[in-house]
């Protein structure tokens, strides 16, 4: 399944029936693997404690309805039919609302953004922002408080999905491969081989990660699809052999005659109900590897269907059953002849489903780190293909061990099945609060829409929310405590990364100070590239001066690099790079900001040195064409504007120059054709980081065939020269100068503020990689400049 981005699952381009029909194929695997092994354990997680499967079977008809009408309004109504509406750019997720919120109201907390962003193709509005006055987006803009709230809120369903992510591959192989106490042991025995089996799988299914998905993503959909059709056959077969009147229990009154009978109960029993829509999250998530129509498509005539005849089976079956000595399971009411082939199909189905949410906890962990809101991690990226398909060691060894742990301490799907029940409905409720904020600031619909939406959809999660959180001490606490210890992590990360900022904000060193270094002062240029990684988009940061003022020297060319997430999804080749000067073309110093979506993949170092020095070389040869196009037009009162260039940033496409010398011909740059640029989108002022005064600037045209012709020929001879540096010093090699950072606070913090900067950012910083790990520089290359920030 290497589904290459761009082409096939590009909304823009969806293609004809026979490729949508092919997505809506590869999906099974890839999305509803999780969802679709939920009947291996919602029976059995229902009525494991709280009700009693009696004679009258008012229970399962009960627990039958409440199934179906919660696959019906949750997975179906909100997910198909209204979430995944909310798209960013065809991607989807916690982090996609996240972004599209933060891109039509301003209460993202990324320090950096730069009005050069929102020139970014990919940075779409939905309605022109002159026409939104909505309240409800005045308000968010006005509070910081309201900022900081969207932002613990989207932090908590990342944390839950990581949660998840611990318990669905434990309750899922172990709710499979608990089928071995009806196939061929008794129950006094399974007990024994049950776990040690499930530990055995969960060890080789983590040991695999880092071949990547797409090594076995082949498999997986005819893995899934077979699954389905397994599953509701059997439903089909014990529905005509045992009660084929079972559809009557489909009625909305079996719910509130089940509530009726069981009271406090048949509401503590929710808790495994709500086990059915487990891995529903995953259309979302998972949006955009394929399209809407495709998901759309599959869980409408496929996943849907074969779910409620599977659990309908299970409900015809034991309502003839009532006094069965087995618990109550999924393999009872499979026949005896393919009971074999059916559990090792669930065991593959388990494995399946557990992928998947495997792969999306490393994605949103790398989404995560993209936004400055968790410690650095090494992101080993799996497959050229399949974009966001990346491998975290670290997290998956944390997993593995977690899962196991899990498996080991628990014992049984009831409290299994009790935490991983609060960790997704909390992420369930997170994503209701997120859409009813992009149905009124993003779609500018009504609030009172966005009220009913919420008032609906979030009283039937809230229901199970509350259902789920009874059972606190029976395994619901571990999702809470999970959550807890991430959110602490992931939000002391961001507070100490704006707070770096702010420090890097306001210690940034002048324009001047860097031009007043020379051989006066004892400061020689020494050969080759200097790359100062900063996250400032103007000024000279603190950490250059620092390390001029301990080694006084620097390199010939001089460029200071901002690698930084804005916030979308993806960032085309031809828009990634902001290239400018700093000073005057004689100092040979520039400024390049690189920008990455939270789904890039971050360049490996070979291909960025590569790339960002042909990106000056483009920028050189484009600056030295506007320069001398200005002088021969246009002449200023005051000095020439390589002042102005050094203001200005242009973004440099990913299409280069002809020919060397192109300022010797007679072709004049045109939007479209740009001597070799392929159009006005992949080369073009974008941003002036401080705009000067139009009443400062007066301007008279001249016409000078002489002046022209010398102006044209100092310009090339300088250019060439400008050039000829630039491959000198990549010749002489690249020195990466990245700051090595310590955080401490100032005096009279308050000791919460020291404890968590001081002791516990810093215990992070210390066990978490480095910015060269995660830049890949080499270590013969790297210059670290010691910084203390005082925050």
């Amino acid at each position: 399944m290497d589904l290459e981005p761009g082409k096939c699952w590009d909304n823009s381009k969806k293609g004809s029936w026979k490729a949508i029909m092919l997505l809506a194929y590869q999906s099974l695997g890839v999305v509803y693997g999780d969802l679709s092994i939920s009947p291996l354990y919602v029976f059995t997680s229902t009525f494991a404690e709280d009700i009693e499967h009696s004679e009258t079977n008012e229970e399962i008809y009960g627990t039958l309805s409440f199934v179906f009408w919660t696959l019906t309004l949750i997975p179906l109504f909100k997910y198909v039919f209204v979430v995944l509406r909310a798209d960013d750019n065809g991607e989807g997720g916690t982090f996609a609302l996240y972004s599209l919120i933060c891109r039509h109201a301003k209460v993202s907390l990324i320090p950096n953004r730069q009005h050069a962003d929102e020139a970014l193709s990919s940075y779409k509005m939905e309605e022109p922002p002159e026409k939104d006055n909505s309240k409800v987006k005045i308000l968010l803009e006005k509070y910081k408080t309201l900022h900081t709230a969207l932002l613990i809120v989207v932090l908590l369903g990342t944390c839950m999905v990581i949660g998840d992510g611990v318990l669905t591959p434990a309750i899922s192989v172990f709710s499979a491969v608990s089928g071995l106490e009806v196939s061929i042991m008794s129950k006094k025995h399974h007990q024994y081989a049950v776990i040690p089996i499930t530990c055995f799988i969960l060890v080789c299914l983590f040991a695999l990660q880092h071949y990547g998905t797409h090594k076995v993503g082949f498999f997986f959909a005819p893995i899934v699809l077979t699954w389905l059709l397994c599953i509701s056959t059997l439903g089909l077969y014990n529905i005509f052999k045992w009660n084929p009147h079972v559809y009557k229990a489909l009625s909305p009154y079996y719910m509130f005659k089940f509530l009726k009978k069981t009271k406090i109960s048949g509401w503590l029993s929710l808790g495994g109900i709500l086990l059915c829509i487990t891995g529903s999250e995953a259309m979302f998530a998972d949006l955009g590897h394929f399209n809407y129509m495709a998901i759309q498509i599959a869980f409408t005539f496929l996943v849907y269907p074969a779910l409620i005849l599977a659990y309908m089976g299970q409900a015809a079956y034991l309502s003839q059953h009532h006094n069965s000595d087995l618990q109550i399971s999924y393999y009872v009411s499979v026949p005896e002849s393919v009971r074999w082939p059916v559990l090792i199909l669930a065991i593959l189905a388990s494995v399946v489903g557990s992928q998947a949410i495997i792969s999306g906890t490393f994605s949103i962990i790398n989404q995560s780190q993209s936004l400055g809101c968790f410690p650095r991690v090494k992101v080993v990226h799996t497959s050229d293909k399949i974009h966001g398909q990346v491998y975290i060691p670290e997290i998956n060894w944390m997993l593995m061990i977690l899962c196991i742990a899990v498996t080991i301490g628990f014992r049984d799907t009831k409290h299994m099945g009790n935490a991983s029940g609060l960790a997704v409905m909390t992420v369930m409720l997170v994503t209701t609060c997120l859409t009813s904020l992009v149905i009124v600031v993003c779609w500018n619909k009504p609030p009172i829409l966005a009220f009913c939406f919420l008032l609906f959809f979030g009283s039937v999660e809230l229901l199970y929310f509350s259902a789920s959180l009874t059972k606190f001490r029976e395994g619901a606490w571990l999702p809470i405590l999970l959550a807890l210890f991430l959110m602490i992590i992931m939000f002391l990360w961001h507070y100490a990364t704006i707070k770096k900022y702010e420090y890097d904000l306001h210690n940034k060193v002048s324009l001047d100070w860097l031009l007043a270094l020379g051989p006066s002062l004892g400061i020689a240029r020494v050969p080759g590239i200097g790359l100062v990684f900063t996250d400032l988009t103007t000024g000279i940061p603190a950490n250059f001066s620092r390390f001029v003022t301990n080694l006084p020297a620097y390199h010939r060319v001089l460029v200071f690099v901002c690698v930084k997430s804005v916030p979308v999804p993806h960032v085309t080749p031809a828009e990634r790079y902001l290239v400018g000067r700093v000073g005057p073309a004689a100092h040979r110093s520039y400024r390049c900001i690189v920008r990455y979506g939270y789904r890039d993949v971050h360049q490996d170092v070979d291909s960025f040195e590569t790339e960002l020095v042909q990106k000056l070389s483009d920028f050189i040869q484009y600056d030295w064409y506007r320069t001398r196009g200005n002088s021969m037009s246009i002449e200023d009162d005051g000095s020439h504007s390589n002042e102005s260039s050094s203001y200005r940033l242009t973004v440099i496409g990913t299409t280069s120059f002809c020919s060397q010398q192109g300022y010797e011909s007679q072709q004049s740059v045109q939007p479209g054709s740009a001597s070799g640029f392929p159009s006005v989108q992949s080369m073009t002022d974008v941003i002036e980081m401080e705009p000067m005064d139009a009443n400062e600037r007066r301007v008279r045209f001249a016409i000078d065939n002489d002046h022209e012709s010398e102006t044209r020929s100092e310009a090339g001879v300088q250019m060439q020269e400008e050039l000829e540096d630039l491959y000198a010093a990549q010749e002489a090699g690249i020195a990466f100068i990245l700051g090595h950072s310590y955080v401490k606070t100032k005096q009279g913090s308050s000791l919460l503020k020291k404890l968590a900067l001081n002791y516990g950012y810093n215990f992070l910083r210390r066990n978490c990689r480095g910015p060269d790990v995660a830049l890949k520089v080499p270590p013969v290359s790297l210059l670290e400049v010691g910084m203390v920030y005082i925050v």
